[in-house]
């Protein structure tokens, strides 16, 4: 009976490949010798109430170490995976120099006046329409929240006004991916 079930399993397994109803599971997407780190926080700390809602509600400094050579841009995107409605975009910024090694606190501010020159915010996921840093304002008794800052190391210019989405500077780079770092931090209850 046991040598009957493992085989019904392998062959409704090669079934479903064959027709496509279980999707292959996908590479890990590696990451290189590029790192992200900030002076305010280490990887997997609290993030302090500074950089929240609860806070000044400013970016965090950010420092890049190790950024390729044949580096065009960098990119630099920071979410909440644990949002009640989905993954929520806080920051992001496109088209940063290739030399740049830092973006100093309150670089996320409105307009791009403490942006390095050249880079474009993007568009958060608040439905105000903000092209800014907006940081972590988790709803209350929803538990501790994830944030992710990821650097990508891309070998193009995002070629986008500023204000473009997520998905549009994700689809924009798509393939020119050199490298990518990332900082998680927590926020909430």
């Amino acid at each position: 009976m046991e040598k009957t079930v493992i085989i019904l399993a392998v062959f409704v397994m090669v079934v479903s490949l064959i027709v496509g109803c279980v999707e292959k599971p996908q590479e890990e997407e590696k990451l290189g010798d590029m790192r992200l780190l900030s002076s305010a926080f280490e990887n997997g700390d609290v993030l302090p109430v500074r950089y929240t809602c609860d806070g000044i509600d400013v970016s965090p400094p950010l420092s890049f170490v190790n950024v390729p050579e044949n580096t065009k841009s960098l990119v630099l995107i920071m979410e909440d995976t644990d949002a009640p409605a989905g993954v929520w975009c806080h920051w992001i910024v496109y088209n940063i120099s290739n030399t740049t090694v830092s973006l100093d606190e309150n670089a996320g501010a409105k307009g791009s006046m403490n942006l390095p020159h050249g880079a474009k915010h993007g568009r958060n996921s608040w439905s105000d329409g903000n092209d800014y840093y907006r940081g972590p304002c988790p709803p209350a008794a929803t538990g501790l929240h994830h944030y992710y800052f990821r650097l990508y190391a891309v070998d193009i210019f995002i070629d986008l006004q500023p204000g473009a989405t997520k998905n549009q500077v994700e689809k924009t780079m798509k393939g020119h991916i050199i490298d990518k770092a990332e900082l998680m931090t927590t926020y909430g209850e």
